[in-house]
């Protein structure tokens, strides 16, 4: 089974990447590369490298060099129960209230239902690299670079007569964080190195005279409300960090708490972290020893070996699929780039947004390590924005939407390990605080895995769980991986709907629905409507509550009857979908957000929470619902182009669902020319990874569209992009697609499976059905004609 075989870990993962060694062999893509000609003077243009555990920003300073670092189990607070006992008592109470109408006092009772604690706890910065380079403040010829297929950043310049080239790349094989400092001429390399952290109580000290050593632990903090960050009032996690200086020639000391290199023609640093976390409810693990261990087995190899052992497992992934739209790469700088996109529409620039995204999910999501959170694996803030938590109402789901089509399926395995453990909290969340069964996750979760309603009454959303097990039967579909649908996604999907079985209500009389079942509290996510001239966040039955169910039940129904399993659970769900509520259109035409019809409190809302049973569910299509189809349509019409960028990128994908390839495109180029950093990382504002990550989903829709059974090509192609090429990318049912076109038509797709497959393609008014046998490749032409392999039929118009 390909996730459990994951969970084997590093080893595992070198050793596929050995076996990728000819694709490594291939010379770095010059269109892959983020350029820039000046030091980074903020976070916001320094170079993100990661390994899934470890991250790192680069600055590429000249006289002065900073490395920041996180480390994914580095969270505040410490293993906690959020659960209340308290909330049961008064959930009653409350569904009266809102089915009476009376919303107000509802959300005044609702803080009776927040865990405890009601604010969840910070994803936290580790310690800061620090380099001195006397002398090179007023240096020439001056470049840095983030080269996406081997990520590596490169820092080149010249202090006099001397090019100075710094390398820097985070290893996933070999775990530590490694520098490459050289220099044109012999004997020049004079610089001192240091580690501090923003963490109270940590010690740093030489341990050797090329040796550092930093140690500490998370203290208490006590941080104000208006930070949406919870407080603590115990030590937590321990940290610790090593930092080892190979010189090749020269010499190196060490001097009150730094390290004193002089004279040497190349230097090597090596540098490993580690935290005491095993797990969400056990901190005692061995920092010291795990960066020890780490350290000592990197130093082993030579710089060489560690490079092309990084480089190998790297491209062994990033490779997969390639995007190419333009000319190729500029030589402006990336920062340039970007302002100049409002004028000149650079379609490279979002070929590398995309190869940037993948690149990205790689960094920040790899076996053994946590989920990407709301800034992926950086972050530099005692109190991040939101805490860096994983937000489940939209951000940590759309952080995976690339992984599947983008053939990325490994770095999903950090997600399906936080959903293993949501399962085992969740269904404590469910037990004391509902009195139901399964598992429930609300709108926020983080490394202690809390599942409780948090942060206000919009917290009160109950169907998180719902969506990641959805998201984990579309992987099934995308893999048709048996042992996964059987051992990770149908337990999962299962316990979800047991839970929504059981805390389903009956709508009273004299209510929209009477007698329909319902959910009870809950909301469309962080949006409000008005009633009686009043905004509310809490209501009953939400459109996306119904979507999510809707979907579930049938995932469940379908995952059930593959495995031959639960015959009685597949009627029991099969009744209770058909007592759901409908969706509904309101008077304007639009897909209705609320049971009722209310006027909005935002009409240009960030959430579409609404529309995701167009995208990323399946439910609403122009083919099969095209009345709903046209009123999703209605509401992306209401709510305007835009927003936040991850809400940016979330109307490309639904536009592009709608085959609208004009404001599917306008969402991207307002994407990029107002929620786009100097360093290509996506403006909420601030910075969160999730428009990032979620981009490459919404441009692979547009360009390629699937179910199990049929594809659609070229689906939403934007007249910006007249010429490109997608290869590798995955379509649902097992298939593997390369497409190609020129002035705007199809000149070539190539298709092949896993597995003896029927596919029915679909391009510009054409249609053919192919029959593909595993790992055999067919290749048509523009007019879907066959042109090699495999068995098809001619088009039908």
């Amino acid at each position: 089974m390909l996730h459990r075989k994951l969970q084997s870990g590093i080893r595992t993962a070198f050793i596929v990447a050995v076996a990728a060694v000819s694709v490594a062999a291939q010379a770095s893509n010059s269109d892959l590369k983020l350029r820039f000609y000046k030091p980074a003077s903020t976070w916001t243009e320094a170079l993100p490298l990661g390994n899934g555990r470890i991250g790192a920003m680069v600055f590429g300073g000249l006289e002065d060099e900073r490395l920041q670092i996180n480390e994914s189990t580095l969270w505040g607070g410490g293993p906690h129960d959020y659960t209340n006992p308290d909330a049961y008592s008064h959930l009653n109470e409350i569904r009266q209230l809102i089915f009476a109408g009376k919303v107000d006092e509802a959300e005044k009772l609702s803080e009776n239902l927040m865990g405890k604690p009601k604010l969840l706890m910070p994803y936290q910065p580790f310690c800061d690299l620090r380099l001195h380079f006397p002398g090179h403040a007023q240096a020439t010829d001056y470049q840095r670079e983030l080269q996406l297929d081997d990520a590596i950043a490169e820092t080149v310049y010249k202090a006099g007569s001397v090019q100075f080239k710094r390398e820097v790349f985070v290893s996933y094989p070999d775990q530590v964080l490694v520098v490459r400092i050289t220099a044109s001429q012999p004997g020049q390399l004079t610089f001192s190195v240091a580690m501090d952290s923003p963490q109270d109580g940590t010690n740093v000290e030489t341990t050797a005279k090329n040796t550092l050593e930093l140690v500490g632990q998370i203290q208490p903090r006590q941080n104000p409300p208006f930070s949406w960050t919870g407080s603590w009032d115990q030590p937590g996690t321990r940290f610790a960090a090593i930092l080892k200086v190979l010189p090749e020639g020269g010499s190196v000391r060490a001097a009150q708490g730094h390290l004193e290199i002089s004279g040497a023609n190349s230097v090597t640093i090596l540098f490993s972290n580690a935290t005491s976390f095993k797990n969400y409810h056990d901190i005692s693990g061995d920092a010291l020893g795990a960066a020890r261990n780490y350290l000592a087995r990197a130093a082993k190899h030579s710089y060489d070996s560690l490079r092309q052992r990084h480089v190998n497992d790297f491209r062994s992934l990033f490779s997969r699929v390639q995007l190419r739209l333009g000319k190729g790469q500029s030589t402006e700088s990336t920062d340039q780039r970007i302002k100049n996109f409002a004028e000149n529409e650079d379609p490279a620039l979002l070929a590398l947004y995309y190869e940037f995204g993948r690149y990205l999910l790689i960094s920040s999501s790899r076996p053994g390590g946590q989920p990407a959170n709301l800034q992926g694996i950086w972050n530099q803030d005692l109190r991040p924005p939101w805490s860096s938590k994983m937000t489940t109402n939209i951000n940590l789901e759309m952080n995976y939407w690339q992984a599947d089509s983008g053939d990325l399926w490994e770095t999903q395995e950090p997600l399906w390990s936080l959903i293993r453990d949501l399962r085992v909290t969740g269904a404590d969340t469910a037990r004391v605080d509902y009195h139901g069964k399964g598992w429930v996750l609300h709108h926020n979760t983080d490394l202690w895995r809390a599942t409780t309603p948090v942060d206000g009454p919009w917290g009160i959303w109950p169907t998180g769980g719902v969506w990641l097990a959805n998201q984990m039967f579309d992987h099934y579909e995308f893999s048709g991986d048996r042992e996964f649908l059987r051992q990770e996604a149908y337990p999962a999907m299962k316990e979800a709907a047991d839970f929504v079985l059981s805390t389903l209500v009956e709508a009273p009389a004299g209510t929209p629905f009477a007698g329909r079942l319902v959910t009870n509290p809950s909301t469309s996510p962080e949006n409000r409507y008005l009633l009686n001239n009043q905004p509310h966040s809490l209501t009953y039955a939400p459109t996306m509550d119904i979507e999510l169910i809707q979907e579930l039940f049938e995932n469940c129904r379908r995952a059930a009857e593959i495995l031959g399993t639960d015959a009685e659970f597949q009627s029991e769900l099969q009744k209770t979908a058909k007592r759901l509520p409908p969706l509904q259109i309101g008077k304007r035409g639009q897909l209705q957000e609320w049971i009722e019809d209310y006027a909005e409190t935002e009409p240009h809302h960030r959430h579409v929470s609404h529309l995701y049973a167009l995208y990323p569910g399946h439910d609403i299509s122009l083919k099969s619902t095209p009345e709903l189809a046209a009123a999703a349509q209605k509401s992306l019409e209401l709510r305007g182009d835009g927003g936040t960028g991850w809400s940016t990128v979330w109307r490309a994908a639904l536009w592009a669902r709608l085959q609208n390839s004009e404001h599917a495109y306008n969402n991207l180029k307002i994407l990029i020319t107002t929620s786009t950093l100097p360093n290509m990382f996506d403006l909420c504002p601030p910075f969160q990874i999730d428009g990032n990550l979620g981009g490459p989903a919404a441009m692979a829709e547009m360009l390629v569209q699937s179910t199990t059974d049929e594809i659609a090509v070229l689906p939403a192609l934007p007249r910006q992009w007249p010429s490109g090429s997608l290869k590798g990318i995955r379509v649902r049912g097992g298939g593997k697609l390369d497409i190609t076109w020129k002035d705007g038509r199809l000149t070539e797709l190539r298709l092949q499976s896993d597995h003896a497959k029927k596919y029915t393609v679909s391009y510009g008014g054409l249609s053919a059905e192919i029959q593909l046998e595993p790992q055999t490749p067919l290749a048509l032409n523009g007019a879907l004609h066959q042109i090699s392999a495999s068995k098809a039929v001619q088009p039908r118009h």
